[in-house]
């Protein structure tokens, strides 16, 4: 199985081999980069390639590593049995099965994301380990071990927002997702907007890195909101002279797409004021 860029994702050649030797290995991919790069996509995208199902787990700062393999409803077993139902001597009827339960018993082969893992406790990714190295778990309410019937691929994107422990990282193929150049990010609007007229995408690429590049950008725009900017120009039927900034303002059109802060905003009213004195 080899992944390659698809229909609706441009995959940079680093990202395809980190993919494809995360296949070979049979070990988690680690996929971090900031905000709106595209791990998420990644994981789907990788899925359509290869022809697998895909199982996506989304981890909150609530979510626990055992709910990724069962959860066992004790309580709905304590009040049947005071009600005398007969479904209580059946023990699995009581326990749900999480991502990993359900990409363990899969048919075939199937890819297995495990979405923003930095969200949870610091304690979440430890917790994993064995399931993830091994590809098996107990489960203690009934004494049986389920082991994968076939290692999914398994894909795990992180914001970089807390460190992931070093026994945890040991375990994974590692890549970086970096922005993209301005030929890659042209390559990827061509492919979410194949009619979008060159001198107008000249003018809104180049005037979005100019935005990246302001130092003291508190959140810099990311891929996934200059597609939404686009998709706001194209709707409104601008033209590229419609995007020249005036003098008073160095705000671009419809802002709101790109500058997710209201410091940021306050950065470039300032700017502005700085550049009419």
């Amino acid at each position: 199985m080899k992944f390659t860029s698809t229909a609706r994702y441009i995959a940079t050649d680093a990202l395809t081999l980190a993919v494809n030797a995360a296949v070979t290995l049979e070990r988690p991919l680690l996929v971090k980069g900031e905000p709106g790069t595209g791990k998420t996509e990644l994981a789907r995208q990788v899925a359509a390639s290869l022809g697998l199902p895909l199982i996506e787990w989304h981890v909150k700062s609530t979510t626990r590593a055992q709910q990724g393999l069962y959860e066992y409803d004790a309580v709905s077993r304590l009040r049947d049995s005071q009600l005398g139902e007969a479904r209580v001597q059946d023990v699995n009827a009581y326990i749900r099965k999480g991502k990993l339960w359900q990409a363990f018993e899969a048919a075939g082969k199937v890819v297995l994301l495990i979405d923003e893992v930095d969200k949870a406790d610091i304690e979440f990714p430890n917790d994993l380990l064995q399931e993830l190295d091994r590809m098996e778990f107990h489960v203690y309410e009934t004494g049986e071990t389920v082991r994968a019937r076939h290692r999914p691929v398994v894909i795990i994107t992180s914001n970089n927002e807390k460190d992931l422990p070093d026994a945890f990282l040991r375990r994974c193929f590692f890549h970086f997702i970096r922005f993209p150049d301005a030929e890659t990010l042209r390559a990827i609007v061509g492919v979410h907007f194949p009619r979008i007229k060159e001198d107008l995408l000249a003018a809104a690429l180049a005037q979005f890195y100019e935005i990246r590049d302001v130092p003291g950008l508190k959140k810099k725009p990311s891929t996934s909101e200059v597609l939404d900017w686009l998709k706001l120009i194209l709707a409104e039927d601008l033209t590229a002279e419609d995007l020249r900034r005036e003098g008073r303002s160095l705000l671009p059109k419809l802002h709101g797409a790109l500058l997710k802060t209201e410091q940021d905003i306050h950065l470039f009213e300032r700017l502005a004021f700085a550049a009419r004195r």
